[in-house]
């Protein structure tokens, strides 16, 4: 059975810059994950490798989910990326992400490879699998991606490379100004059923200008809209700003927890069907909120952690 995580806010933090590890340590979100793909420059790999699996390791986060994004797989780097963490901090790493996958056998050389480096060092907890859709080849193949292994956890879409990929002339990560409508609107939706289909979490990826709001809430809507359940942060500030999107509203949660105890009672009845606050409910009603209260749970189960 998959791991059900929080992921309404993915926080990145750079591995190459240990004062901003340390900071992150303090930082209140769902999940976060240590970048050692984009965000560190290449002679800097091996020091930022050495400091992700140093901060796994060695310091307690206030983030439920601790991950680690390695290089793609086309690197030099990816190799000593997986095997020094599994290695080195393999007993207290959530999950690791894995960048620009392009089709279902990347996903399942690293689930073997985990499970190699997992048996040598004598770990009992599977380490979990996101993958970004990034690049045309994934997009192509969503569907066979989501089914590949058992420990895939999300699939992220990441628009930044995923534009540069389809040539489209975007030179702002996540900004869409220039299209009538949303530009990433066919992606999403194509990501979020192939998600939808395995069980998996959507999540929407980073929008660059940290400094716009508006802009970001915006695209985080626009993706939940879709299904997504959670979107990338480049900057703290973020944070409050997806977890406003990604959760869901109290009063929504209140009837709906009101719905599945009176449909309840009535089956208790032997009633299929009720009267709700004036309209008819049945079992694809309580079915339809069923996923909202178990995400109001999750909320409310951190929150009293």
């Amino acid at each position: 059975m998959k791991t059900k995580r929080l992921r309404r806010c993915e926080l990145s933090v750079p591995g190459s810059s240990e004062k901003m590890l340390a900071k992150a340590a303090t930082v209140a979100v769902d999940h976060l994950f240590i970048d050692l793909e984009d965000a560190v420059a290449p002679n800097r790999k091996d020091a930022a490798r050495a400091n992700a699996v140093a901060a796994v390791h060695d310091t307690t986060f206030r983030a439920p989910t601790v991950a680690v994004r390695i290089n793609d797989l086309t690197t030099p780097w990816a190799l000593d990326d997986m095997t020094a963490l599994v290695e080195g901090c393999g007993d207290r790493l959530d999950v690791i992400v894995v960048p620009k996958v392009l089709g279902p056998e990347d996903v399942l050389f690293v689930d073997r490879l985990l499970a190699m480096l997992e048996r040598r060092r004598g770990l009992a907890r599977p380490i979990g699998i996101e993958v970004l859709i990034e690049e045309i080849q994934a997009l192509d193949k969503v569907e066979q991606i989501a089914a590949a292994s058992p420990r895939l956890e999300a699939l992220i879409f990441g628009m930044g490379d995923y534009a540069r990929s389809q040539g489209m002339p975007v030179t702002d990560v996540g900004e869409t100004d220039d299209y009538p409508g949303d530009l990433y609107h066919y992606h999403r939706n194509r990501v979020a059923i192939a998600a939808r289909l395995n069980g998996l979490d959507a999540i929407d990826g980073p929008f660059a200008d940290f400094r716009n709001p508006h802009k970001y809430r915006d695209e985080a809507r626009r993706a939940a809209l879709l299904g997504f359940t959670g979107k990338w942060a480049i900057h703290p500030s973020q944070i409050a700003l997806a977890e406003e999107i990604f959760t869901p509203e109290p009063a929504r949660v209140a009837k709906a927890r009101a719905m599945a105890a009176a449909y309840a009672e009535a089956l208790e009845r032997g009633e299929g069907a009720i009267s709700f606050e004036g309209k008819m409910i049945d079992v694809a009603s309580v079915k339809a909120v069923e996923e909202m209260i178990a995400m109001a749970d999750r909320i409310e189960a951190r929150s009293a952690g």
